[in-house]
């Protein structure tokens, strides 16, 4: 098994045999699900005891956040990913020097996450829809007061 992170696809060690333990080092940042079942965990057999014992209480935090994560909705984590890509995209677009690459970026993942979700989200979906072609015109306002064109301006309604 394996988990795929931003650096890539790294091994999994669930069944705790000798299959490697995730990390060229085996430490810290190692993807070992054994030590008390947390994705992420360090290899405890390779630390000294001072290491040992706050690893396993890095341990203990990284199981607590996981119940937690676990204990909400999907729904409510995607949602609040989507609005993230809104804040983004208005951060950048409200500058004094808009950045309009860094804003279109940010309107083009929201509007490909609704794309993929949207009917799965409830009404949440349907608002952060309503936002997204809010964010578009605005776009497309601070683009044309700005004189500036860096390509075809996201279109309100599509996506």
């Amino acid at each position: 098994m394996s988990l795929w992170t931003p650096g890539g696809e790294v091994p999994v060690n669930r069944g705790g045999g000798d299959e490697p333990s995730g990390g060229a080092s085996g430490g810290a940042g190692a993807t070992d699900a054994g030590a008390a079942g947390v994705v992420g965990a360090p290899d405890l057999d390779s630390l000294g005891p001072e290491e040992r014992a706050q690893a396993e209480a890095m341990i203990e935090q990284m199981a607590e956040v996981q119940r937690q994560i676990l204990s909400a909705p999907a729904t409510q984590f995607v949602t609040n990913h989507v609005v993230g890509f809104y804040e983004l995209a208005a951060i950048h677009l409200g500058q004094p020097e808009p950045d309009l690459d860094s804003a279109r970026l940010a309107i083009d993942a929201m509007s490909a996450t609704l794309d993929a979700v949207e009917d799965r989200l409830g009404e949440d979906g349907r608002a952060l829809r309503d936002a997204l072609t809010q964010l578009q015109m605005v776009f497309v306002q601070v683009q044309t007061a700005s004189g500036g064109d860096t390509g075809p301006a996201p279109a309100p309604g599509e996506g």
